[in-house]
């Protein structure tokens, strides 16, 4: 089955953070239950976890200056400058399964992660 991830709007060769129809889905329906059609979803990387780096998802309302905006299917996402670096070529998708539902990280730049896949090292 072909991939239907596709690279978001902002393009930089390598830098890009594709977003899978689930992920554009779940993201549409968080952003419809807080009432605020602005909302992007924030996706940044710390220093943390059991692996090294650790994913964080938020909403936001404004990007700012270091910004890149991704969008697929009318949603954006949203990730800084430092993030992107760690992020390239990863996709962000949303899973739901027996286990449960969440969204994932599917990241090249990872060298190890975690068992929960919320930490990765790279």
């Amino acid at each position: 089955m072909p991939d239907t991830a596709l690279p978001a709007t902002a393009q930089e060769g390598a830098r890009v953070l594709a977003v899978s129809d689930s992920a554009a889905k779940r993201v549409a329906f968080l952003i419809e239950h807080e009432g605020d059609p602005a909302l992007m979803l924030r996706l940044t990387v710390s220093g943390g976890g059991c692996s090294g780096f650790q994913y964080g998802f938020s909403f936001d309302a404004a990007a700012n200056e270091d910004d890149h905006v991704f969008e697929k299917n009318g949603v954006k996402v949203v990730t800084d400058d430092a993030s992107l670096d760690l992020l390239a070529g990863s996709t962000l998708d949303y899973v739901e399964d027996l286990m449960g539902a969440a969204f994932q990280i599917k990241n090249p730049n990872a060298t190890a992660s975690c068992g929960c896949g919320n930490s990765f090292a790279a």
